[in-house]
């Protein structure tokens, strides 16, 4: 089987930030990569835009060392020169003028104009009412908004404002790069396309669903930032919130941007407050090779969590009383993200208690090694009785799909070419954003409240001991990071 790519449009993509650590690491990697792939038409034009003092050589210098240090292993230095010839820099001031007139007067007619802030959301609003101000962005343009949005209810609605008084909001498109990864959309054809799984998915044969992002990297280099932030706004507010509404979403009557993110706003609005007691927050302690997070955060009394685990529930007819588990953490074990649909046993085992229990459980894995399975019971080979095993049936679909499994897009470069199509499937609408966060404000808040302390656990262990017993006290049990 072929993998077919689809050109793109012509388009002019200005990267606001583009001497960046994101630019360098995701976006203009990922451009090159669509660009080898052919899906980049050649009028395509990037351009950097930032502070820094430097020309169009100097900055092509510094993509073509990030391509080089980010991309791909092997490299065709043509098509590196002739990619680097669609690059161009310009100096601009976000907050002031400096800039703007040159950047008005190298925006061809024709093409999609997309505008890429890679900033702080502090800069948002600036760089869109001078965008709209010089006339720069026209009524079709696009322009993409990083993570964090807001970090609370308040803030994120004054950001959602603050864009929505220059653009509106099929013009926004908020990034959250878990959408892009393959698996993740796999999981709706998997839901979606097949007969199989649709009858089966909801309270009535769902034991619990797992939602699991553990990281085994710590918060070096970036502590004092993650200090004001913490898991539950960098991770759970966000990802882990896009993840359950997908698993827990009712099947929308088409496959176009509204229609999901209707769906999945319907998700997040059926969530039940969460009590005290289904929250574990943790803070990683130092080891033998490695300091711990307050060191890290340079902070000796810090109370921000590192780890969180949470049981949630969605108030619905398909999912009353099946409970959600999350959790996401750093300096875990190993670097381990997915979701495990859990089903419930069968009423009645006609092997006896000598054959053990069982489940099946769907696993979906965004990282590493994306992938499909499923847990199956069978009979252990061999002579002398039923005796019962779990074994996993693979379904990453890598032998059927040939060299096309081995070109899966990053998340960043399937999500920059959406935004030149105008497709927002895959990314947030406003409300969904606020939804959120009026679910997760409570919770931070009850924290403050209750003078909250972090549970300590070992670095490179699985977390706190008390995330265990969310599941232990009900018969159930976390899957192995």
């Amino acid at each position: 089987m072929v993998s077919r790519v689809i050109p793109v449009d012509p388009f002019d993509l200005v990267i606001f930030g583009g001497t960046g650590d994101l630019a360098k690491r995701k976006i203009l990697p990922g451009l090159f990569r669509r660009f080898v792939s052919g899906q980049m038409p050649s009028e395509a034009l990037i351009m950097g835009a930032a502070r820094a003092k430097m020309n169009d050589t100097e900055y092509r210098d510094l993509v073509k060392i990030a391509i080089l240090e980010f991309g791909s292993a092997s490299l065709d230095e043509k098509l590196l020169v002739d990619f680097l010839d669609k690059v161009t820099y310009l100096r601009i001031d976000a907050t002031g003028e400096a800039g703007w007139l040159e950047l008005s007067q190298s925006m061809r007619n024709g093409p999609v104009r997309a505008f890429y802030f890679s900033v702080a959301p502090s800069l948002f609003g600036a760089l869109a009412e001078r965008l709209k101000k010089h006339k720069i962005a026209l009524s079709d343009s696009r322009i993409v908004v990083e993570k964090p949005f807001g970090r609370d209810l308040e803030s994120a609605k004054i950001l959602n404002a603050t864009l929505a008084a220059h653009f509106s909001e099929d013009q926004i498109y908020r990034i959250d790069h878990y959408l892009g990864k393959e698996t993740v959309q796999n999981l709706m054809a998997v839901r979606f396309g097949n007969l199989l799984f649709e009858p089966l998915w909801n309270s009535q044969y769902i034991d619990h669903i797992q939602i699991t992002v553990a990281e085994k990297v710590d918060v070096e280099g970036r502590g004092e930032y993650y200090n004001t932030s913490g898991a539950m706004r960098d991770m759970v507010q966000n990802h882990l919130m896009q993840l359950l509404c997908l698993i827990a979403m009712e099947p929308p009557a088409q496959f176009n941007p509204d229609a999901v993110r209707d769906e999945k706003l319907k998700v997040i609005r059926a969530l039940d407050k969460v009590p005290p007691h289904h929250i574990v927050r943790g803070q990683y302690e130092a080891s033998s090779d490695s300091f711990g997070y307050r060191e890290h955060a340079n902070d000796a009394k810090s109370r921000t969590e590192s780890y969180v685990a949470i049981k949630a529930h969605v108030s619905n007819w398909r999912w009353a009383g099946t409970p959600f588990y999350m959790r996401t953490g750093k300096r875990l074990r190993s670097r381990c993200s997915e979701i495990a649909v859990v089903f419930k046993q069968p009423p009645h085992s006609i092997f006896g208690s000598e054959a053990g229990t069982h489940r099946n459980a769907l696993v979906i894995r965004l990282q590493p090694d994306e992938g499909i399975t499923m847990d199956m019971t069978i009979k252990e080979p061999g002579p002398g009785g039923m005796r019962l095993i779990t074994v996993p049936l693979d379904m990453t679909f890598s032998e059927a799909l040939g060299p096309a499994a081995e070109e899966v897009p990053d998340a960043y470069e399937r999500l920059i070419m959406d935004v030149i199509r105008g497709n927002q499937t895959l990314f947030m609408r406003g409300d969904e954003v606020e939804a959120a966060w009026e679910w997760t404000d409570p919770i931070i808040k009850g924290w403050k409240e209750r003078n909250d302390v972090p549970k300590p656990y070992d670095a490179g262990s699985s977390g706190p001991d008390d995330a265990l017993m969310l599941l232990h006290r009900e018969d159930r049990k976390w899957r192995p990071i």
